[in-house]
């Protein structure tokens, strides 16, 4: 099982993943540091915006006209020269700074689909090996933080980017040497439709998948809140290295995985969502009441609503990708998977982004960020959007369901924000 393909294979998803993870967790610590506070959100809305193009790059360009290890190498290469240059426009304005982590996102996004893409071709047994070889893109992630918190204590600090880019580097060599895998679409006609997921929207003529298309996006706009201020929070709370606290919500991600099947079989598609939703609502009311109390109580709390991410990530993004892939027809899976990734991944937190912005700053003063507000807002919209969606979807589509699609080997081009 372990041959020397599925162990290239996991050092590139490790490296894939370690270069998200050395930035994206305290960019918005290194952005309050260095007076930019008030753009935190934005800098959060650049990866929702390059998740909605990068589709359409693999579609017509990387699918069809190059081997996907020359792409992957080429596009982690020019990310990494991105985030060489981060710290320097940093000092010359907000919207130079924003720039330049959209430059780097518009290179990073589309090799989330081009690792799939390396995967599933060069590997005999997708269902058994694929797992082995994703969770190291987990521990990856895990492992920047620390790096970055731990290692270099560079949570406030330019040593982030120089992190990121040179683990870029090595990676964008790396994928050269990674096996030769010719464009899976060459010679093929792609529509913008088929890449837009145009006939996926066919789906959304059911209730129970349009209640689904809906309560996903919704509850993606109070989500982005935690993606852009829970490491902030930690810190202003008092954690001294946020970016060594907010691996343990990885962790957990990587023990409820392996738990999944056991809770799918008895729990069913609409309960998984329900509890991945409750998750999100608990968690951030833990946030508020933590950011409310204060003292001691303010750590136990803070690391519970941190250790829920798993139930949050999984219950609800995996889920929802498993029920996309069961309840649609073969034909437009595919479609169907990257549809629910731009409502999700580039709607939903693209919306949300700015919108936490927008409420962080209208919370925040010399005496400092009312977090108390700041979570109870999210925590009463996410519960809102639970409970709408508790009464209007009924769907009922179980694993053992093989014939609706249940372990396919066909994966999102670009997946869901740890």
């Amino acid at each position: 099982m372990l041959n020397s393909k599925v162990i290239g294979l996991s050092v590139m998803m490790f490296l894939q993943f370690f270069v998200w993870g050395a930035w994206y967790v305290t960019v918005g610590n290194f952005m309050a540091a260095n007076g930019m506070s008030d753009q935190i959100g934005w800098a959060y809305t650049v990866a929702p915006i390059a998740a909605i193009i990068s589709p359409f790059f693999l579609g017509f360009v990387a699918d069809r006209y190059f081997a996907s290890e020359r792409v992957l190498g080429v596009l982690h290469l020019l990310g990494a020269a991105a985030m060489f240059a981060a710290p320097y426009t940093a000092n010359i304005s907000p919207t130079a700074f924003l720039f330049t982590l959209l430059l780097h996102v518009l290179c990073y996004m589309p090799t989330l689909g081009l690792t799939n893409t390396l995967a599933f071709q060069n590997i005999d047994d997708q269902e058994t090996q694929f797992p082995i070889i994703r969770v190291f893109g987990t521990i990856g992630w895990i492992v920047a933080n620390l790096t970055v918190s731990y290692v270099f204590g560079a949570d406030t600090t330019a040593t982030m980017f120089y992190v990121t880019a040179t683990a870029g580097i090595v990676l964008g060599i790396f994928s050269f040497f990674l096996p030769h895998t010719p464009p899976p679409s060459a010679g093929k006609a792609v529509t913008f439709g088929e890449i837009a997921g145009v006939d996926a929207l066919s789906m959304l003529k059911e209730r129970s998948f349009l209640v689904f298309i809906l309560g996903s996006f919704l509850i993606c706009i109070p989500l982005a809140a935690y993606y852009a201020f829970a490491p902030v929070f930690v810190g202003d709370v008092g954690f001294t290295k946020p970016g060594s606290v907010m691996p343990f919500g990885q962790m957990s991600e990587i023990v409820f995985m392996l738990l999944m099947p056991l809770f799918f079989s008895r729990l069913g598609v609409k309960w998984m969502l329900l509890v991945g939703m409750a998750a999100w609502v608990l968690r951030y009311g833990l946030f508020a009441g933590g950011a409310a109390m204060g003292g001691d109580l303010v750590y136990p709390m803070v690391f519970v609503g941190i250790l829920l991410h798993g139930i949050c990530y999984d219950f609800f993004f995996v889920t929802g990708f498993i029920y996309t892939d069961k309840k649609c027809p073969k034909n437009i899976r595919a479609q169907a998977q990257g549809f629910l990734v731009l409502v999700t991944q580039g709607l939903g937190l693209g919306i949300g982004a700015p919108m936490m912005q927008t409420l962080k700053s209208s919370l925040t003063t010399e005496a400092g960020t009312n977090w108390q507000m700041l979570w109870l807002v999210p925590c009463i919209a996410s519960g809102v959007v639970m409970i709408l969606f508790g009464l209007l979807f009924n769907d009922k589509v179980d694993a053992s369901d093989d014939e609706a699609g249940y372990g396919t080997n066909e994966a999102p081009a670009t997946e869901p924000t740890h």
